[in-house]
């Protein structure tokens, strides 16, 4: 058997682009990859486009649902793990990589009954529900932010694309920018409606010669409101549902308005820009607000509570980052000094090792 490796990822972008830089980093090292995930999530759209087979499962998200999904999830689980087992048969795949999100556990489940080596990523700062469940039957587990509540785990960081690691020094970058400050504005893959809005109360409320240059990710089923609410105000913006190119977004940029998923934390600290952070309120257990803090700690960042949150307040805070490019700079440079290095590469290593059958 060839040596090949499925990789279970679904859902938002956060699990997806990860688990796209390992799938690069395992096919430069001529392993074969498939990918399992949903009709429904980004991967159906993102891995195909990148070149990757993409097998699907019928599952769905259980955590912050009713008691009606929970009461299904036993036949829907095992009718996804069959599926999963087929799946792996199919692709000869001679090992799983489990990126977390509710695709995984399926997928993990059915490596561990076929005797296929199963290793695990966890991007967030504390760990999901199918990556806890699954940790016991895994081979590896790795680390997107230290401490994450999984034992075993290796932090090795997020992986992040090589366009993105590639930039320039902040130092250099910002050196090369003219005009206003700039500022890329991201409510994640999906987009925030909230955050949109305050980001525009809070811009149009400023003078417009001090308003910065903007770059606004708005989520594609914002967008149109997202630039009517911009022309509204007369604030001018280039408003996108969203950022294909993020490495020409995050080098275009001298600071970053966003959410805090695990996936913009790791790009953040790649490119190194600082940023202000305003963590998903319902994300479960949380853990934006602990992703966010990671950056918060290292003085690359400033979180700010969504609740009781106004474009006011949202200014306060901004103008002190648009006046100063010192301190820019400096947050810049604290945010890259948290870059913990090729995590693509790490684990398409220990992948790759297990799918040889070797015990790396």
């Amino acid at each position: 058997m060839a040596d090949s490796v499925l990789i279970a990822a679904g859902g938002t972008g956060g699990h997806v682009f990860p688990a796209l830089a390992v799938a690069d980093a395992l096919r430069a090292r001529g392993v074969e990859v498939a990918f399992a995930g949903t009709v429904t999530g980004m991967e159906a759209r993102l891995v195909p486009e990148r070149g990757y087979a993409l097998h699907t499962l019928d599952i769905q998200g259980l955590r912050g649902h009713g008691a009606g999904r929970w009461l299904r999830a036993p036949w829907r689980v095992g009718m996804a793990v069959l599926r999963a087992r087929r799946i792996l048969r199919q692709t000869r795949s001679s090992a799983v990589l489990g990126m977390g999100g509710y695709v995984a556990a399926p997928v993990g489940i059915a490596a561990w009954s076929l005797g296929r080596p199963l290793c695990l990523h966890e991007q967030n700062a504390i760990a999901g529900l199918s990556n806890r469940l699954l940790a016991p039957l895994a081979q590896r587990i790795f680390l997107g932010f230290p401490g994450a509540g999984l034992a075993r785990g290796e932090w090795v960081g997020n992986p992040v694309r090589d366009t993105i690691r590639a930039l320039p020094a902040p130092r250099n970058r910002f050196g090369s920018h003219t005009g206003p400050v700039r500022l890329l504005i991201m409510g994640g893959s999906q987009g925030a409606k909230i955050l949109n809005e305050i980001s525009i109360s809070s811009l149009a409320g400023m003078p417009p010669a001090e308003r910065p240059a903007i770059w606004h990710q708005s989520g594609k089923d914002h967008v149109e409101t997202t630039r009517a609410a911009y022309a509204q105000a007369d604030v001018d913006a280039r408003v996108e549902p969203f950022i294909d190119d993020m490495a020409a977004a995050l080098g275009w940029a001298d600071l970053a308005l966003c959410r805090a998923g695990a996936a913009t934390i790791a790009e953040l600290a790649a490119a190194g820009l600082g940023a202000i952070l305003i963590p998903f309120p319902y994300a479960v257990d949380d853990h934006q607000a602990a992703n966010a803090r990671f950056l918060e700690e290292a003085g690359a960042a400033r979180m700010l509570r969504q609740e009781g949150l106004d474009g006011v307040r949202l200014r306060e805070a901004l103008t002190p980052l648009l006046e100063n490019p010192a301190l820019r700079l400096q947050w810049a440079e604290a945010a890259r000094r948290q870059d913990k290095g090729d995590a693509a590469a790490a684990i398409a290593a220990a992948c790759a090792a297990r799918a040889g059958g070797k015990d790396a």
